[in-house]
């Protein structure tokens, strides 16, 4: 499942994800990358991880196609999570990225909103 979370950053897509992600669920961010992007900006991420276990295999094929097109735009991510196997994921993802995605536990989550720009709306 994912939830929004509101932001004052314009150029900024922040998420809560818990369970398990379907395609529609992914597709419903599109929309929000694209008008960031459509404004030639790069779109920045705050991800915060409960109980994420995954995709369905819809919803991850929806997000591949999703990042391909737009790997170019993205441009800093941060990921508060609390699970090893999170941390390592955004360690490799962040060395095959051209912007820095960080990863924080999820008692770091305030720091991770301050690095990232969330401020609540």
């Amino acid at each position: 499942m994912i939830n929004l979370i509101n932001s004052n950053k314009k150029d900024l897509v922040a998420v809560e994800v818990s369970g398990e992600v379907s395609k529609e669920e992914v597709e419903s961010l599109h929309p929000l990358i694209e008008e960031i992007t459509a404004k030639n900006n790069k779109v920045d991420f705050y991800f915060e991880l409960h109980g994420f276990y995954g995709y369905d295999l819809e919803g991850l094929w929806a997000d591949l196609k999703i990042d391909a097109a737009h790997i170019s735009d993205y441009g800093n991510r941060a990921i508060v999570g609390d699970k090893k196997w999170q941390e390592k994921t955004t360690k490799v993802l962040n060395f095959f990225s051209g912007s820095q995605i960080k990863y924080f536990d999820i008692n770091e989550k305030d720091t991770a909103k301050a690095w990232i720009g969330l401020v609540k709306g």
